[in-house]
């Protein structure tokens, strides 16, 4: 998959929806939040991984440079994503750089800023009360790097998605995804494919990764629904 591109793609849709929006209407998902500061969020998140990328290190999301919009808003996120791509071509992709999982490449932070930029388009769709697609292929690949962060989850930041012994299946209903997660102490392990959990979550791709992030319930739940609302309590995003 083209991360970058995505993300381009991600911040276009983002700056197109919200263009003629009231910048003070709530954000249900994210309680407290207007959609103005959505924005600013997201846009400051691009610019915070663009100069970690550059920097190597660990900078303060307050001291980014162009981490306010001034002027239109929608130039200011397309532009936001674009410093990303920009400082990861500059560096070199393959570079370790700073990330709150420990060193990782460069370009590590791409897919990380897509994925955040695909949630809070959600946020934005329902906050303006405007349907959301996405791409089956770029939902799998979401949910595939949302277990992969919550899999080096660390033991201070709270008990793992499941309990020790506990399975979980998640099968998209309209592409090739399916995936078996694990509890464990204190992180969880998963592995795509078919297999039998104690609870089974399906439905399209986009409503699984939605679901998984807290954002739709439009999801069919078997088995031990017990097991899919401790999930969702323990894997805030």
């Amino acid at each position: 998959m083209d991360h970058a591109a995505a993300l381009l793609d991600q911040a276009a849709q983002l700056a197109d929806l919200t263009a003629s929006a009231d910048p003070d209407a709530p954000v249900p998902t994210c309680p407290g939040w207007t959609v103005a500061q959505l924005l600013r969020h997201t846009g400051r998140g691009h610019r915070w991984a663009a100069t970690i990328v550059r920097t190597g290190e660990f900078v303060n999301p307050r001291d980014v440079p162009g981490g306010k919009p001034e002027g239109d808003v929608g130039e200011w996120l397309r532009g936001s994503a674009q410093v990303v791509i920009d400082a990861v071509a500059e560096v070199g992709a393959d570079v370790p750089v700073w990330t709150f999982l420990g060193p990782r490449p460069a370009g590590w932070w791409i897919a990380r800023r897509l994925h955040e930029a695909t949630v809070h388009r959600a946020d934005a769709a329902i906050a303006l009360g405007i349907g959301y697609e996405l791409d089956p292929a770029l939902a799998v690949d979401g949910i595939d790097e949302w277990l992969g962060l919550l899999a080096h989850r660390r033991a201070d930041e709270g008990p793992a998605g499941l309990d020790p012994g506990v399975t979980l299946h998640l099968h998209a209903t309209d592409t090739d995804g399916e995936w078996l997660i694990r509890g464990g102490d204190p992180v969880i392990t998963w592995e795509r494919g078919h297999a039998k959990g104690d609870a089974a979550v399906r439905g399209r791709a986009v409503d699984l990764f939605l679901g998984a992030m807290r954002r739709t319930d439009a999801v069919e739940v078997l088995g031990d629904a017990a097991v899919w609302r401790t999930w969702l309590e323990r894997t805030h995003f």
